[in-house]
């Protein structure tokens, strides 16, 4: 990646190998950032369409998209390297887990709304949407992401070397002749 390159090669040695140290996590965080605007854009258009009855529905909807999405960006990007298991049971294991993390994520907005009752009528239209987005989308976000990334690395791609391709040396005339 030529710009990921040019980017480190610009920052303080400190900075970069801090980054490169801990790259795995620095991928699976830009991948949650991705899936973060991806969940917010499909949970708003559906909240302010369709399902704007059924929020708790809307988001888990969402986050099933992007975990999808997810899954497609950690595999071949995040994990690239990681692995151990064949593909059917590690599509199996992320997405169990995956559904785990949409039970995490819709939990504090059920709370909100149904324990804390920060709905209409109960409080104004803005402090609900402030409170959706306060539970379910920040909190929830933050507590399934960190049971995915200690889930993901412990179960779904466990060996930390399980996909590395060793280049082998291409034998020469003289290897050939010896």
């Amino acid at each position: 990646m030529a710009i990921v390159d040019t980017v480190l090669a610009r920052l303080p040695e400190p900075v970069r190998a801090l980054l490169i140290k801990h790259r795995e996590l620095l991928k699976f965080a830009v991948v949650g950032g991705v899936c973060f605007v991806v969940t917010n854009a499909v949970n708003y258009t559906l909240k302010l369409t369709v399902l704007n009855r059924n929020p708790v529905t809307a988001l888990a909807i969402a986050v099933i998209i992007a975990t999808i999405v997810s899954y497609i960006l950690n595999r071949e990007w995040s994990f690239r390297d990681r692995g151990g298991r064949e593909r059917q049971h590690e599509a199996a294991l992320f997405f169990l887990i995956s559904g785990i993390g949409v039970g995490l994520n819709a939990l504090p907005l059920y709370v909100s709304r149904y324990f804390l009752h920060l709905q209409v009528p109960n409080v104004t239209l803005l402090t609900q949407e402030i409170a959706d987005f306060g539970f379910g989308i920040i909190l929830g976000t933050l507590i399934a992401m960190v049971f995915r990334w200690w889930a993901f690395k412990k179960w779904v791609f466990p060996d930390a070397e399980g996909r590395v391709r060793r280049l082998t040396p291409v034998p020469t005339e003289d290897d050939r002749a010896a």
